[in-house]
C-alpha cells in the first residue's frame, strides 16, 4: 500500500504557531501530528508514504526523515505553487501506479486505514471518499410558524447533524484522468467533475475518533484528546 499525505497548507487559521511550525508538525504529547498519521499508515501495511509540500518544505523533509524510524519509506513531492488539495497528485502521476490512500496533514483519526484501503480498492469506483457525521450546535431557538404567522414551536438551540468530506481518500490510478497537471485543483473539484461525467463516487463512513486541526480551538481539541485516544501508541512506538 502507498499513500500521500499532503503537507503543504500554509495553516492560516492556526496563527501564530504556524508561523514558525508548519501545521503537520504541531506537537501532540511526544510526537507531531505527522507522526501519528505515519505510525498510523505505517500499521495498516502502507509500505511508501509520499508527503507533498509547499511550506516549510525543508524542516518538513528534515524532521520525518527516510522513514526508517516508521518501518517504511518516505519520499517526498515539493510543490513550487500552492496546487490545492487534489492538484499535488498530478506531481506523482509516474509514481502512483496503484490503488492508493491520501489524507489531508491535519487530520487526526483512529479509523482503520487497512479496512478503508480494502473497501476502496473492491469498490467498482475510482474515488472512495472517507465521510464523517459532525454535530454542529445552533445558537439560536428555531422557531416554527403556522400559515397564520403564529408562533407553533419553538426549538431551542438545536444541533444539526452534518456529513463531511473527511480529508481522507482511496483512489485508484485511472482517477488521474480528471487532474490537470501542475494546476492548482481542489478535492471539491475533482469530485464535482467525476459526478458531471458519470463517474461513481463510492462513500466510506467513518465511525471512529476524527478531528480536523484546522483552527486554534481544534488544536487545543485534539492536545486534549491526545492522551485519551493515542497515549497507548505513544508509549508503543
Amino acid at each position: 500500500m502507498k499513500a500521500v499525505i499532503l503537507a503543504g497548507g500554509l495553516g492560516h487559521r492556526l496563527r501564530p504557531f504556524t508561523e514558525v511550525i508548519p501545521k503537520p508538525l504541531l506537537p501532540l504529547g511526544e510526537r507531531s501530528v505527522l507522526e501519528v498519521q505515519i505510525s498510523a499508515l505505517s500499521r495498516a501495511g502502507a509500505r511508501e508514504v509520499i508527503v507533498a509540500t509547499n511550506y516549510k518544505s525543508r524542516l518538513i523533509e528534515a524532521f520525518v526523515g527516510d522513514g526508517s524510524r516508521f518501518g517504511l519509506t518516505i519520499t517526498f513531492s515539493r510543490e513550487s505553487t500552492p496546487l490545492g488539495t487534489a492538484g499535488p497528485l498530478s506531481l506523482l502521476r509516474d509514481r502512483l501506479d496503484e490503488p492508493f490512500l491520501m489524507m489531508n496533514g491535519d487530520v487526526l483519526t483512529k479509523m482503520d486505514f487497512a479496512r478503508f484501503y480494502e473497501f476502496g480498492v473492491r469498490e467498482t469506483a475510482d474515488l472512495t471518499v472517507g465521510t464523517k457525521v459532525i454535530t454542529t450546535p445552533f445558537r439560536f431557538g428555531n422557531v416554527q410558524v403556522n400559515s397564520n404567522g403564529q408562533i407553533v414551536d419553538v426549538d431551542e438551540k438545536p444541533e444539526f447533524k452534518l456529513e463531511i468530506v473527511a480529508g481522507i481518500y482511496c483512489m485508484k490510478p485511472s482517477v488521474f484522468r480528471y487532474i490537470p497537471v501542475n494546476e492548482y485543483y481542489g478535492m471539491d473539484m475533482l469530485i464535482k467533475r467525476m459526478i458531471a461525467a458519470n463517474e461513481r463516487v463510492a462513500r466510506y463512513l467513518v465511525h471512529d475518533y476524527w478531528l480536523d486541526i484546522g483552527q486554534v480551538d481544534d488544536y487545543s481539541k485534539a492536545r486534549s484528546d491526545y492522551e485519551q485516544h493515542f497515549s497507548d501508541e505513544e508509549r508503543t512506538a
